[in-house]
This record gives structure tokens, sequence and C-alpha cells, in this order.
């Protein structure tokens, strides 16, 4: 597969983590009473994970996996696109103010990952 494709792929995979890891947190509610049985189970359960370390740990993979690939994604668009950009201010130095928009935009989806990462890290 071409890198395109495997980028569309690991967006949807993040998608995907950012909603497993909503729904986990959705149903890591539970009413009072629900939380003093879960209390007194684990006293003397012993290593049982609680629902909310579950939901913490959901969103923080998430967290991470959304920054991973939009980071990649967009080195892997800028170092395209300003190579084709330096390419072209090679042959006709007038284009090069006009590609630097290109990279520019490139740029723009690391920080709409940055952007998810920090709206997904407020539910932690």
């Amino acid at each position: 597969m071409k890198w395109h494709r495997w980028m569309m792929v690991l967006a949807v995979a993040a998608l995907w983590a950012a909603g497993t890891a909503a729904s986990v947190g959705s149903a890591a509610e539970t009413s009072a009473g629900e939380q003093a049985a879960v209390a007194g189970d684990k006293a003397g359960a012993g290593g049982q994970v609680s629902a909310d370390s579950t939901r913490t740990i959901a969103l923080a993979s998430a967290i991470a996996f959304v920054t991973a690939v939009s980071i990649l994604g967009s080195a892997l668009a800028v170092g395209k696109i300003g190579a084709a950009a330096l390419g072209a201010a090679a042959e006709k130095p007038e284009l090069l103010t006009r590609s630097l928009l290109f990279v520019a935009l490139a740029e723009g989806l690391a920080v709409l990952g940055f952007a998810v990462a920090m709206l997904l890290m407020a539910k932690i």
C-alpha cells in the first residue's frame, strides 16, 4: 500500500481509539451505591483495575496515538511538499512564496492533531 493509504488507516484507528476511550469514560460513571459495592469488592479481590483507571489508560492511549499519527502524517506531507517546493523554486524563484503556503497547510495537520490531543486530555 502507498503511504497515504496507511495514513488513512491510522487516522481511522485513531478515531476508533478516541471513540473507545469516550465510551469507556461514559461506562465508568456509576452511582454512589455501585461505587461503594465496587470498593467493598476490591478489598477482597486484590489486583483488580477500577473503571476510572481503565478510562484513564484508554484516554492516554488515544492521546498518544492521535498525536503520533498527526505528527507522522504532517512530517510525511511536509517532506514531500517541501522537496517539490524547492524543486519548483530552483526552476522559477517566484514560485517559492506560493509553494510555502502548501507547506504551512501540511504543518496545520500537526497543530490540529495537537488540538485534538488537548481536548482528549481535558477528559482525563
